[in-house]
């Protein structure tokens, strides 16, 4: 039996390229699927803690602008449009389902400063008892480099340490990890299971992923080796496909997982 099967509380970390169309712009099929999904499984009992990206993305598509912006202004600003319209979308969306969300937007101070530590850990605490979906981004309009995750993996990963979390899923533009790029070698092959992050399995990450993102499989195994950390097992799984969501909480295999020996 995996151990996802038994998780109660659940960090799910949704990417840009799961969230949008090539264009930028929000992929409303995909977005309702996948709320339905989250809304059921809460529905079954299990506490769900969303990691979101996709402000930078739905704000240039928002504004019109054929791509993200290059200057740090640029950026923060987009990301105030985008954030403001995302959360907008997840707050209608679920309540359709008559599920109450929340926004919480980090910066690594928080996390690292004992005070606002343990602020942070409370909020996600009573949020998660009045039954609240929190959703967390990066607080990107404010954060300066030294006080950047840099990428939602890493911050996912850390969130599911922050509030202690049984299980980490990201999901992503890809089935999971391969033993080579499968965008250039059809022959490819998904490993289903990661039992200790070696040299070997770093050097299958790639570069960056889709251009909406700002991570690749760089960043999610640097995600495993957080959740690693925390003994907090991982999973990645295509995002594209909501329902697999529901394959990991029945105990099947969907993916690859990232559960640490013991």
């Amino acid at each position: 039996m995996f151990p996802f099967e038994n998780a109660k509380r659940i960090v799910l970390k949704i990417g840009s390229s799961t969230l949008t169309h090539e264009s930028g712009l929000l992929n409303i099929r995909r977005v309702e699927e996948l709320v339905k999904v989250i809304a059921d499984i809460s529905n079954s009992g299990k506490e769900i803690v969303i990691v979101s990206s996709g402000a930078v993305a739905v704000g240039v598509g928002k504004l019109g602008m054929k791509q993200k912006p290059k200057d740090i202004a640029g950026k923060q600003a987009t990301a105030a449009v985008g954030q403001c319209e995302l959360m907008y979308i997840y707050d209608k969306q679920f309540q359709s389902y008559g599920k109450t969300v929340a926004q919480i937007l980090l910066t690594r101070d928080v996390v690292e400063n004992s005070t606002r530590h343990e602020n942070a850990v409370n909020t996600f605490s009573r949020l998660l008892e009045m039954n609240c979906i929190p959703i967390v981004n990066e607080n990107d309009t404010v954060s300066l480099e030294e006080l950047e995750f840099g990428d939602n993996d890493t911050l996912s990963a850390i969130v599911a340490g922050l509030i202690q979390a049984d299980a980490l899923i990201l999901l992503s533009d890809i089935d999971g990890l391969y033993d080579k790029d499968p965008h250039q070698n059809p022959d490819a092959k998904l490993i289903p299971i990661v039992n200790k992050i070696d040299e070997h399995i770093l050097s299958l990450a790639g570069g960056a992923g889709s251009n909406r993102g700002t991570g690749g499989m760089n960043t999610k195994l640097s995600a495993a080796q957080e959740a690693f950390r925390h003994n907090i097992p991982m999973a990645i799984i295509n995002g594209q496909k909501p329902a697999n969501l529901y394959d990991i909480f029945d105990g099947k295999q969907c993916g690859t997982f990232f559960i640490k020996e013991e």
